[in-house]
């Protein structure tokens, strides 16, 4: 916890973490994604199904191995992974930045940090619970920052990603998972029906673009695609 209280802008004065993670939101939520997949994946029963779905997916198509390749980690860094679930892909960032760095995992779900912290206890590991549409960090305070799996569940995708790239340092790297379709009605169909949706094929990388992203680009698989981006550093 000392080491994450640094990078917030509004550090609590005497914080606690009695379940594991350092609650940012307590019982004051507001504009959160109250769909049928999103109240799935946030009960103790949708913790469980995550879990084995991501095991199901990594095993068969290997769209959910860690990204940390494309986040060009070294030891030291600070790495941010947002909806991080059960935190096998923090802890996966953890490994690679190494003792002296710092993988923190953020989610809203009560029942997926309770899990992530009891399996994951490592020093360099750390998880809170916050908005994603309403990061509480400092601007420009991590390495790296990847959403697997998340972005179609948060009710404004567009504020995520901008928030995304505010806590990015210049010079960092962004890797985004999210369900992707062509054409047709049923990307807008979704929010409606279960509280996800479809994003268009480019519509992740023409948003980071816009928000100062460079070097963006994305690798598909059937209807699940990554992107990647670069914060290019300031002009000297």
């Amino acid at each position: 916890m000392q080491r994450v209280l640094p990078l917030l802008a509004d550090p609590p004065a005497a914080p606690t973490a009695p379940r594991g993670y350092l609650d940012q939101l307590g019982s004051a939520v507001q504009d959160v994604n109250t769909g049928m997949v999103q109240a799935l994946w946030s009960s103790r029963i949708g913790a469980s199904l995550f879990d084995h779905a991501a095991t199901a997916a990594r095993r068969v198509f290997g769209i959910l191995q860690s990204p940390t390749g494309h986040l060009h980690l070294q030891p030291g860094h600070t790495a941010l992974d947002i909806g991080c679930g059960p935190g096998e892909i923090t802890a996966a960032l953890a490994r690679t930045v190494g003792p002296t760095g710092l993988a923190l995992g953020i989610d809203i779900s009560e029942s997926m940090l309770t899990r992530a912290a009891h399996r994951h206890r490592a020093d360099n590991i750390a998880f809170l619970r916050a908005d994603a549409q309403r990061l509480p960090l400092r601007d420009n305070t991590v390495d790296a920052v990847t959403c697997i799996a998340g972005l179609q569940l948060i009710p404004d995708p567009i504020a995520a990603m901008a928030e995304m790239i505010r806590v990015l340092r210049p010079g960092g790297y962004l890797a985004v998972l999210v369900p992707t379709v062509r054409t047709g009605p049923i990307g807008r169909f979704l929010p409606d029906a279960g509280g996800a949706r479809l994003f268009t094929a480019t519509e992740i990388a023409d948003t980071v673009k816009g928000f100062g992203l460079r070097e963006v680009g994305t690798r598909r698989f059937g209807m699940i695609q990554w992107t990647y981006g670069h914060k290019i550093r300031a002009q000297q």
